[in-house]
């Protein structure tokens, strides 16, 4: 593969763009069994792509085919490419994955799913359409572990309907958390398999309670890794993806 597609293909830009930054000496190839990154200024130069890890502009880049991260949301962020009130998750990323060509409409990473602007958490991104209906369908059960603070103490009641399924305003048909732990009297994980519209908020408030903060925790067997911080980023490795599918 030659070098100035891919840089194309990682997002660093046009094509002209690109071979731009390589006759320039902007780009180095770090290769399979090398020690030291070499500077190529040869934009048609073939490439290896196999371990291969990119210097652009003095900044280590993986080369992958499709990107897979995650993202630990933080409050105060709207998971859309055009907020209303909030900053965007987006921005939050760097230029190569929100600038990734696509052959949809939308370049770059695109969010698996949404969470609310005050809700904070795992988040997933990438630009593998299978991968982001998979892990979205309603169908296909994945089930999600939301932290859930309220308001008023939790009653054996509340957790019960919970378990047992309470109806919505815009579905006549009881949801039902696949599973209910509380952690302390205003706390509780709340496991759910569906994506409906605000869903943790609205069966709080069905049973009587009202949410105060909300975090996602887990997606299918993938948990947020303690040391995450708020706004941080990273690739998903191999283990991870596997922990997905």
């Amino acid at each position: 593969m030659q070098l100035q597609d891919i840089l194309y293909s990682q997002g660093f830009g046009t094509r002209r763009i690109c071979a731009g930054l390589i006759q320039q000496g902007r780009v180095a190839i770090h290769a399979t069994g090398t020690r030291e990154p070499t500077i190529s200024q040869d934009a048609t130069q073939d490439i290896d792509v196999e371990g291969l890890v990119l210097r652009v502009q003095g900044v280590d880049w993986p080369y992958q085919p499709k990107a897979y991260v995650m993202l630990h949301k933080p409050a105060g962020t709207e998971c859309s490419q055009k907020p209303s009130a909030y900053p965007s998750i987006y921005t939050l990323l760097p230029a190569p994955l929100r600038q990734r060509p696509s052959k949809g409409s939308v370049d770059g990473v695109q969010a698996v799913g949404r969470l609310d602007q005050d809700t904070t958490g795992l988040l997933l991104l990438s630009d593998d359409g299978q991968f982001i209906h998979r892990m979205s369908s309603p169908k296909k059960h994945v089930p999600k572990v939301y932290r859930v603070t309220v308001k008023h103490p939790l009653t054996k009641e509340q957790v019960d309907r919970l378990l047992a399924g309470v109806v919505l305003d815009d579905d006549p048909r009881p949801v039902r958390a696949a599973a209910c732990a509380l952690v302390d009297a205003h706390v509780l994980d709340l496991t759910l398999t569906e994506g409906k519209y605000h869903q943790v908020k609205r069966m709080i408030a069905a049973v009587g309670n009202r949410v105060e903060a909300l975090h996602r925790s887990h997606i299918g067997r993938l948990a947020l890794p303690a040391d995450m911080q708020p706004g941080e980023w990273r690739w998903l490795g191999e283990e991870e993806l596997a922990l997905l599918r």
